[in-house]
């Protein structure tokens, strides 16, 4: 089951969530793996999936004035 969740973010908490998102996707890829199995590479790409559409997620999010 997903459960979703509301939050409201002014512009400039959006923007650092983004930038929190793009940190941690660097790190995944940056990531060394002395010896990598086809599991950990399957891993690291479902990882970097689930970031980024994340991260597209919360780049749609429209912002609203109050």
């Amino acid at each position: 089951m997903n459960e979703t969740i509301t939050l409201e973010l002014t512009k400039d908490q959006k923007e650092i969530l983004l930038r929190g998102l793009r940190f941690v996707r660097s790190s995944i890829m940056l990531d060394i793996n002395d010896l990598p199995t086809n599991e950990s590479e399957d891993e690291r790409r479902s990882n970097l999936r689930q970031v980024t559409e994340l991260a597209e997620h919360v780049n749609r999010a429209a912002v609203m004035a109050h």
